[in-house]
């Protein structure tokens, strides 16, 4: 199994590939939180070392990756039945942090207005 480690830049990559999404500073000039719908998925000090985001996630998956992987926590500052914190230190394989982003973009459209859905062309819709 491959384990990677995600750079800043592949991360920002990832977030920015979905349908929708944009990238935002609310909080300080460090702290980058992807958005869908003007709801956030994924938020990352990207210029931080060791290299973490914390992401949305089903509440009983969530509870079972964090059991499964050290790297996986409870979302920091957070809620924690929501949210995850990935430390991207190259101990998770990069197909798991893909579908971890991919998962939290997908619950927080999934939550949008149909009409939004549409917009985004959502995958989702078609059930795939």
């Amino acid at each position: 199994m491959h384990h990677g480690s995600f750079t800043s830049h592949q991360l920002r990559a990832l977030c920015l590939d979905f349908n929708g999404a944009g990238e935002t500073f609310p909080f300080n000039p460090e702290t980058s939180v992807f958005k869908v719908g003007g709801k956030m998925f994924a938020l990352s000090a990207l210029d931080a070392d060791p290299l973490q985001v914390s992401l949305k996630c089903d509440p009983d998956l969530a509870v079972r990756l964090r059991a499964e992987y050290p790297a996986i926590t409870g979302g920091w500052h957070l809620n924690k039945r929501h949210w995850n914190t990935v430390l991207l230190d190259g101990s998770l394989p990069d197909r798991l942090v893909k579908e971890m982003v991919e998962d939290s973009y997908d619950l927080v459209v999934s939550a949008l207005p149909r009409k939004q859905q549409l917009l985004l062309d959502w995958p989702g819709l078609r059930g795939g």
